[in-house]
């Protein structure tokens, strides 16, 4: 390949509206980024209209790995670990080196069980976490888990904080990183009895470089980004909050003036570049979640994340 170029593994039949959308994300994406080449992984037929869009002179930047399985949005995890569906020939692909990351908009525990039986974890990490960026008012937030595990514990929310603040300092460029754990409440004490939990773990827990743990944080910090640039939590609250912050940007009009951040989520913990996309997602989504995909490619933020981590991560997620 060229000096540049991405390959993206995407999985043709992963959202409610697939494969119509993804087609369209497709398409949208390889017009905006003229160094992108695209793995369709899917029915033939539909990877065909992909290409038959496209300028002759672009078709050869698509290639095509024909899979029919189908994991559907209600389907048990587990499915996504069956070789004949979409969401793990995508993922094999990445693990194989056919292609630099894998982006889908299907169900997230079939993506992540596709990712894990694929790619593998990172060591330490049992549990890996999704990242969302925030268009907050004062700079770009990383809410995570936003549904990579929806249990709630200490010492996975320890993992998340890690996560978070490598985060964001490789892919959002914060010099030092201000990491709050998401609480009723910013006094001490507040919230639930898993929250009272990690409150003192994260404070003594060392997040690298020169990420520091501001304390816990409420839901309105994550829209002004005025007290922490990441904010952990567990993967139910965080999948709750991050779709109701879209609903009230959506009624408000859009995000803040230059916050436009991707509707898609990054996953930490597996030994690859993964993107998830809203299930609901629109064509604009899916080439949003492509062009993230890309980028954390090109800057190798993968690579980097694990291994700011290697020798900080002691407890099991």
């Amino acid at each position: 390949m060229e000096p540049g170029a991405v390959r993206i593994a995407v999985d043709l039949l992963g959202g409610d509206e697939a494969p119509a959308v993804v087609v369209d994300g497709a398409l949208r994406a390889l017009t905006a980024d003229p160094d992108l080449r695209l793995l369709l992984v899917g029915p033939a037929p539909v990877a065909g209209e992909v290409i038959g869009a496209l300028p002759p002179a672009d078709r050869d930047r698509v290639s095509v790995r024909p899979l029919w399985g189908h994991v559907g949005m209600a389907d048990p995890p587990q499915r996504g670990g069956r070789s004949d569906t979409t969401v793990r020939g995508a993922a094999l692909a990445v693990a194989e080196g056919a292609a630099d990351a894998l982006v889908s908009a299907g169900a997230t525990g079939a993506i992540v069980t596709a990712a894990v039986l694929s790619l593998g974890r990172w060591p330490g990490i049992r549990r890996p976490a999704l990242v969302a960026t925030i268009p907050a008012i004062a700079g770009p937030v990383a809410l995570l888990d936003v549904g990579g595990s929806l249990e709630a514990r200490p010492v996975t929310l320890a993992g998340h904080a890690l996560l978070g603040a490598a985060y964001a300092g490789i892919v959002h460029d914060v010099a030092r990183p201000r990491v709050g754990l998401l609480s009723v409440g910013t006094e001490t004490g507040k919230g639930d009895r898993v929250r009272r939990t990690t409150d003192p773990m994260l404070a003594d827990l060392k997040l690298g470089g020169d990420a520091h743990y501001v304390g816990l944080v409420e839901g309105y910090d994550i829209s002004s980004g005025e007290r922490a640039d990441v904010v952990v939590t567990d993967g139910f609250t965080g999948n709750t909050l991050l779709k109701g912050i879209e609903g009230a940007y959506a009624m408000a009009g859009g995000p803040p003036p230059g916050g436009a951040a991707p509707r898609a989520a990054a996953l930490l913990g597996v030994a690859g570049t993964v993107v998830v996309c809203h299930g609901g997602a629109t064509g604009d989504d899916i080439a949003s979640g492509l062009a993230l995909a890309a980028n954390l490619h090109r800057i190798n933020a993968i690579t980097r994340i694990a291994t700011a981590l290697a020798d900080l991560i002691e407890v099991t997620t």
